[in-house]
């Protein structure tokens, strides 16, 4: 059995390929202005990976802002399922789902059975999501990639005040003329984040395992000051980018098994 999963953000488009319960491939791409084009160039990544064509694919679900127009999908169904499925397959003790991703921020809470119970969700601001850090990246004159380890040099976090991109920008700005380190404005702009973060989770009723998902996760930084907020995040074994591709690919595996049962 070959399944799979896209997953088209805001800012990457994803897929995921799984042979026999097994992920055989998968790809990250950028997004492009039209989601249909982001989600075959996802998928023509994966596949070339797997040495497998699009029709080899039998059960294939999307997810996603752009979910609902990925040519060659199924059926779409939100990325809160898709993630909360693909947290819970990977790491089974998961209770909890953070997902920050590229233009916003989910607080997912699963009950026993792995089932999304509750969630609330950040979609007013970009601030706290990756389209924040690239943000504060350029105006550091840094690469995204980074920011973490340049904040866990640091030993004494400034303080961003603003929770806004336009204003906590102008403070970044102000802070660098006033001749603070750099490490200890990435590591402000971090706590600032995890600040925001863990206060929007905490509103789901926090139960352990936590676990971090989306391209933010990758930010050691991030991390850091969430886990000082939250506790212990169980680190996931797979890129944490791809989990809700993993999720949209998990339940094309039980759609294709009711369907031929």
């Amino acid at each position: 059995m070959i399944i799979a999963g896209c997953d088209v953000g805001s800012l990457t488009g994803k897929a995921v390929i799984m042979k026999n319960g097994e992920i055989v491939s998968f790809s990250i791409v950028p997004v492009t202005i039209r989601p249909e084009k982001t989600a075959m160039n996802a998928m023509n990544e994966a596949l070339g990976k797997a040495f497998l064509k699009l029709e080899e694919i039998e059960y294939l679900i999307g997810t996603g802002y752009g979910r609902a127009k990925i040519p060659f999908a199924n059926e779409n169904i939100s990325e809160i399922t898709c993630h909360g499925k693909g947290a819970r397959w990977l790491l089974p003790s998961v209770r909890t789902i953070i997902d920050i991703g590229g233009q916003d921020c989910k607080a997912i809470s699963l009950d026993a059975e792995g089932n999304v119970a509750d969630f609330v969700m950040n979609d007013k601001c970009a601030a706290g999501t990756g389209r924040f850090l690239e943000v504060m990246a350029k105006a550091l004159e840094l690469d995204l990639d980074d920011l973490g380890p340049v904040s866990l040099k640091s030993s004494a976090p400034a303080v961003i005040s603003s929770t806004c991109s336009v204003f906590a920008e102008s403070e970044v700005i102000t802070l660098m003329a006033e001749g603070v380190d750099v490490p200890d404005i990435v590591a402000g702009i971090h706590k600032a984040i995890a600040g925001r973060v863990a206060s929007m989770a905490k509103r789901v009723g926090l139960k352990k395992d936590f676990t971090l998902t989306g391209g933010v996760a990758k930010n050691a930084g991030v991390v850091k000051f969430l886990e000082a907020e939250l506790g212990e995040i169980k680190k996931l074994p797979v890129d944490p980018q791809i989990v809700g591709a993993i999720g949209a690919a998990i339940i094309a595996k039980e759609r294709w098994s009711k369907h031929h049962a």
